[in-house]
């Protein structure tokens, strides 16, 4: 490829509203192009990528006996109503009518086409088991699309789902999974991979995995623990909060805490410390709008995803004060009137003595609130979030919490979509089975990013010789003079017969020549100039800065394969 003719611009400046590192160089280093909000073209050189690491996605997808489909980026709502997902899940499912009037949906995930397709095709235990998988485009319409290419609407992604005769079948499947998706992060050069449990979310099932590029731009909250290596995304993370100190109970106390209405006002003026105190949280169910009240340690924030699960419906901030007559700023536990409200208490307030709280009266607050002496708690439920201050569950050693960003996932979904689809399979014995299912799900452009994430310095990517859109970047710094221009035209013709060589034919500065070089990120630099010339020598400098030497013209392709080996 000569620069000359490659399309898009590269440019200094730093776009204004990029603030992660990869959606700045993939923008000035002209990799992709905004077409709407989280829509983008991508460029020669971010396509060449993206091919990259759909070739060693494949590799090991073929690996572990998957066989590549393709399923429509259309849909009928009729599948999607099969599985009950047509009304369950919100708006980021785009949904339209064809001109006959038919009801379809845009596939943001899958699942459904791959059972629609497996049904009809594996209808004996001798199919059993097998894994289908696809690179596809896919359209999730994300109401906060940021960051290029980490949170877009429309993207690519590999989606795989395997079948199975049994739970244990799906188990060890489940982990040949997970080591294909270990060598995959490695193989395009990412160093810092977490696989963290997860929530199962929208897609169902017992259980799942996340797989985390640690980054301090990610959005995502993982807890770890280094002594045993507990991981977990925030939204499922479990852990031993600090202990509280109890005292000797008291009689509970009303006082007046005029417009006194938050944890750190109230520790102020009560001079308590806020583990002292009980927080309320309140939220409305979606299926009925029913609020739902929560109780909580006061130096502690409520897991909005785990009062999800132990409501076992979708949650919402209740946030419209008229439709209820709960007085917001002061709501207590203690003589709470709770017709038509649910209350959850969580496990941090179990045993605790002489709390404050809301008196459920505007301006006022109790003080001697004792939980087993005061209040008639029947179960407590884990729906905090994990803090800093908190212990491991598994090993009591101190945790820590750090930022990243999802890669992919993987679910063990069970039979939630064969059962409500009506997928079976006659065993060995000719009765009807419901075959059990797994997912796992990585997206191209995504993966994409966090490689500039974990591989880039001030001046733009440092791209992993495994997926670099070139791995060779020639440049000729005085190209007017035609044998220093012949020598880097036959270094390029030469080395393109292995390589993917890129050189640099424009009659521009060093300066310039370099700065757009840093852009590109190649692995290998070489760099031929009328002053190394003369010993009929060329500079070699590797983009990580790790080598920098001068090489004979006549060793160069030697030297070359020794560095990209």
């Amino acid at each position: 490829m000569l620069i000359s003719q490659l399309l898009g611009e590269r440019y200094k400046e730093k776009p204004a509203d990029a603030f992660l590192d990869s959606h700045v160089f993939l923008l000035r280093g002209g990799y992709i192009r905004q077409v709407a909000s989280g829509i983008f073209s991508l460029l020669y050189p971010a396509k060449k990528i993206s091919k990259k690491i759909e070739d060693i996605i494949r590799e090991e997808m073929d690996r572990i006996e998957g066989q590549e489909v393709l399923f429509p980026v259309v849909l009928p709502a009729e599948l999607w109503q099969e599985s009950g997902r047509y009304d369950s899940v919100g708006s980021e499912l785009l949904k339209f009518k064809d001109r006959a009037n038919h009801d379809f949906v845009l596939g943001m995930t899958h699942e459904e086409a791959a059972v629609h397709l497996a049904r009809s095709e594996a209808k004996s235990y001798t199919k059993y088991p097998f894994m289908i998988y696809q690179i596809q485009t896919k359209f999730r319409d994300e109401p906060r699309a940021r960051g290029g290419l980490i949170r877009v609407r429309e993207f690519t992604m590999k989606d795989a789902y395997s079948f199975h005769t049994s739970q244990a079948d799906l188990e060890s499947y489940y982990q040949r999974a997970l080591k294909a998706y270990e060598r995959i992060y490695e193989r395009v050069g990412l160093k810092n991979v977490k696989v963290i449990k997860s929530d199962t979310g929208m897609m169902g099932g017992q259980t799942a995995h996340e797989f985390m590029c640690v980054s301090e731009g990610g959005e995502d909250s993982i807890v770890l623990c280094d002594h045993c290596g507990y991981s977990a995304n925030m939204e499922v993370a479990v852990s031993t909060p600090r202990k509280n100190v109890l005292k000797e109970q008291q009689e509970i106390d009303e006082v007046l805490t005029p417009d006194v209405k938050d944890i750190e006002t109230l520790s102020k003026f009560l001079n308590v410390e806020p583990m002292q105190t009980i927080k309320a949280t309140v939220f409305a169910r979606k299926d009925n709008n029913k609020p739902v009240v929560v109780f909580i340690r006061g130096d502690l924030e409520v897991n909005e995803n785990k009062v999800t699960k132990v409501t076992r419906t979708e949650i919402y901030p209740l946030t419209d004060y008229t439709e209820t007559d709960l007085n917001f700023g002061f709501i207590g536990p203690c003589q709470l009137d709770a017709a038509g409200i649910d209350v959850i208490f969580d496990r941090s307030l179990e045993g605790l003595t002489n709390m404050v709280c809301g008196a459920n009266k505007k301006d006022y607050h109790l003080k001697g609130v004792s939980v087993s002496r005061d209040l008639e708690v029947t179960e407590f439920f884990d729906v905090a979030n994990v803090t800093e201050n908190d212990s491991c569950s598994v090993c009591g050693k101190p945790l820590t919490i750090t930022k990243g960003i999802e890669i992919g996932n993987i679910f063990q979904l069970g039979d939630k979509y064969t059962k409500a689809m009506n997928m079976t399979y006659l065993d060995q014995n000719g009765r009807l089975q419901t075959p059990v299912m797994g997912c796992y799900g990585i997206g191209v452009g995504r993966l994409l990013a966090c490689i500039i994430e974990d591989n880039h310095d001030e001046y733009g990517p440092i791209w992993p010789k495994s997926v670099a859109p070139w791995q060779i970047h020639i440049c000729i710094l005085n190209n007017n003079v035609e044998e220093i221009k012949q020598t880097g035209f036959d270094l390029y013709e030469n080395l393109s017969k292995d390589f993917d060589v890129i050189l640099d034919d424009r009659n521009v500065s060093a300066g310039f020549q370099f700065s757009d070089a840093d852009l590109i990120g190649a692995p290998v630099r070489i760099i031929v100039s009328k002053r190394n010339a003369k010993n009929g020598e060329v500079e070699i400098v590797t983009r990580d800065q790790s080598t920098k030497e001068k090489v004979k013209v006549a060793d160069v392709e030697r030297r070359v394969r020794e560095l990209l080996s």
